[in-house]
Parts: C-alpha cells; sequence; structure tokens
C-alpha cells in the first residue's frame, strides 16, 4: 500500500479521502490541540506530531518513521488558509500580512528532504494569484517535478457543497493528472434529508438543535419560503434593520435548496446569521451532523464539543472535503501503481536482455 504523510492535518478530512483512495497515511503533523483531539479520535493508527510545523525537523520525522528520502508515495497538505481568504481581504481588494500565508515554505521544506513521488497541496483559490504559488512552482521545476494548478469546484466531484479550491498535484514520475469530473452532482437531499429530526437522533450528539432565538427572528425565520428562500423574499420591511441599512451578504438568512449542492461550508455554518445554512424545509439552521455530511464526512465521523458548537463548526468548516481528496487522490496512485509497474517490467526487460 502506498505510503502518505499529511502537513496541517486538522480534524482530518485530507487523512481520510487519502486512505479512502487506497493510502496508508504514515504521519500527520498539526499545532492546534482541538483539531489534533479530533484527527486522533478518527485515525489512532497514524503517528501525529502536535506541533508548530516550523519547529519540526523533517530529518527527525524520517529517522522515526524509517524513511529513507524518494521513498515516500505522497506527500499532501492543506497549509492554514485564511491569510488568502477573499473574506478576510475584504474581497480580495486588500492584500493582508499574515504569518501564516509562509508556512507554504514549510511544505516545501518537507519537498526537498523527502522528496516524494508525488504531492498534493491544497488551497483557497487566492493563493493561485500570490507570488508565493510562482515561488514553490519554481522549486518544484528545480527539483524536476512536473506539476499542474487549477482551481477546482467540489461540487464536480462528488462533494453536495459549492466550494472552490486551489489544487497543486505534482510528481517526479510522471505528469499528473486530476480525477475526471463526476457524472451527476450530489445535492443536499441525497447528503441529509435521510436524518431524522434533531433531537431524535439517538445518541448522535452533532445532530442537536441548541438554537436559542428571539421571537423576532424566529418569526422571521418561519416566513421565509421553503426550499431555496431567502430573506429577500419578505419584502424590505420584514427584514431586520441592519438588513434594511445594508443589503450586503444576500445569502445572509437563505435556505438551503433539496436538489441543489449546498453554498460553501464554513465556520459559521450553524449561524444563518452568517450564511444560507437554513434547512430547507425545518425553521432552523442546520446542525454541526448535517454540516459533516455537506463536507462529505460520514456520518459515524466523531467531531470533538470538548470547547463547544462553534469551535466544532469551525474544525469542519476549514476541514477539506474527503470525498474531493479521494478522488484526486485515487488518480494519483494509479498513476503510482501504473509507473510502478513500468518501471519493473523495465528492469525485468534489461536483466533478460
Amino acid at each position: 500500500m502506498p505510503r502518505a504523510i499529511d502537513l496541517f492535518c486538522g480534524c482530518g478530512g485530507l487523512t481520510l479521502g487519502l486512505k479512502k483512495a487506497g493510502f496508508n497515511v504514515v504521519a500527520a503533523v498539526d499545532s492546534d490541540s482541538l483539531s489534533v483531539e479530533t484527527y486522533k479520535a478518527n485515525h489512532p493508527d497514524v503517528r501525529v506530531w502536535e506541533t508548530d510545523i516550523r519547529k519540526l525537523s523533517v530529518r527527525q520525522v524520517m529517522r522515526i518513521l524509517r524513511l529513507r528520502s524518494g521513498a515516500l508515495d505522497l506527500l499532501a497538505g492543506c497549509p492554514p488558509c485564511q491569510g488568502f481568504s477573499t473574506m478576510r481581504t475584504l474581497n480580495g481588494k486588500k492584500r493582508t500580512r499574515d504569518k501564516r500565508n509562509d508556512l507554504v515554505f514549510d511544505f516545501m521544506r518537507f519537498v526537498r528532504v523527502l522528496k516524494p513521488k508525488a504531492i498534493m497541496l491544497e488551497n483557497v483559490p487566492g493563493l493561485a494569484k500570490d507570488f508565493r504559488l510562482r515561488r514553490v512552482c519554481k522549486q518544484l521545476q528545480s527539483l524536476g517535478y512536473a506539476f499542474k494548478v487549477e482551481v477546482l469546484n467540489a461540487a464536480d466531484y462528488g462533494v453536495p457543497q459549492r466550494r472552490r479550491r486551489m489544487i497543486l498535484i505534482a510528481s517526479r514520475k510522471f505528469e499528473p493528472e486530476f480525477a475526471p469530473v463526476a457524472r451527476r452532482k450530489r445535492t443536499v437531499r441525497d447528503a441529509i434529508s435521510g436524518l431524522p429530526a434533531p433531537g431524535k437522533a439517538g445518541r448522535d450528539p452533532l445532530h442537536r438543535n441548541e438554537e436559542k432565538r428571539s421571537k423576532r427572528i424566529m418569526d422571521m425565520i418561519c416566513s421565509i419560503p421553503k426550499n431555496g428562500g431567502s430573506r429577500r423574499d419578505l419584502g424590505p420591511g420584514a427584514q431586520l434593520r441592519c438588513h434594511q441599512k445594508c443589503d450586503g451578504f444576500k445569502d445572509v438568512y437563505g435556505r438551503m435548496a433539496w436538489a441543489e449542492v449546498a453554498p460553501t461550508i464554513t465556520s459559521g455554518c450553524i449561524n444563518p446569521s452568517k450564511g444560507r445554512f437554513l434547512h430547507p424545509s425545518q425553521h432552523r439552521a442546520i446542525t454541526l451532523r448535517e454540516a459533516a455530511l455537506l463536507q462529505s464526512f460520514p456520518k459515524s465521523y466523531a467531531i470533538s464539543l470538548a470547547h463547544g458548537r462553534y469551535p466544532a463548526a469551525t474544525l469542519i468548516g476549514n476541514a477539506l472535503p474527503p470525498e474531493f481528496i479521494r478522488r484526486h487522490a485515487a488518480q494519483l496512485r494509479k498513476q503510482l501503481a501504473y509507473h510502478s509497474e513500468r518501471g519493473i517490467s523495465q528492469k525485468k526487460w534489461l536483466i533478460y536482455r
């Protein structure tokens, strides 16, 4: 089974996708304790370094894992993306100086020493236009890697959610290819319609409705048309005063639609004041479990509630959709296997010749 390492592993969406694609994830790194707690609960077989990656020696990792340079099949990771987010940069109009932006170079530090056969680097679309990515690509070129960079929509790859992500794939062995687009899109109905109403879900702590709202807000939510309705359907007089003064963020207090993909699941995914996060037919925001399912996590995936619901929502919103990763990782694994077999065949031909 091909081996992989997950840098900036978060709560484990990338690792889950890699495992489902047939990779043996042997190690992971992250500095956030809540993320690591969730990660370990779901991936107890993986060696995890809970530390600032800038302080972690690549040689030490190699010694502990008994890895030699060039032996690792896949190095994957998603450096913290908040610094490249258009929301943090006033919709892209203002550049921010965030030290986390430079963590992409720590990813490259691991590449230079490990020399993995293949690479997968994922991030928000903003990185694609940043000078740091140009530097990364130049470094990959100098190390002998062929690479491709695209901004893709996770909804085109089996995820029931509209989510644009930048993905870079690279290899020293072959010209890497992205996975083919799915034949049909998975919808909100596909992902969450089978769940019982919150409170009737047995022991699942992530599928509870613990909202406390004023009568004014609840009356407004109840009035919003089901299956894709918006607060704008109510007319100006029925909207909150703040929305009457400022008509920005039009998805706020909007409902999802059963037959469509969900909007991007963010860290505010259980708060309808943060986006189109109302249930399509029930008068409430989606639950943590529904948010995780829309991210393509399985129903059994554990998310830590040690710090409360909103930090848990941040874990889910910041995660990589496992199905998006699975499809592209499966394509890389197929190419790795083909070129490995081809290399063996060529060696046999030379021996028998």
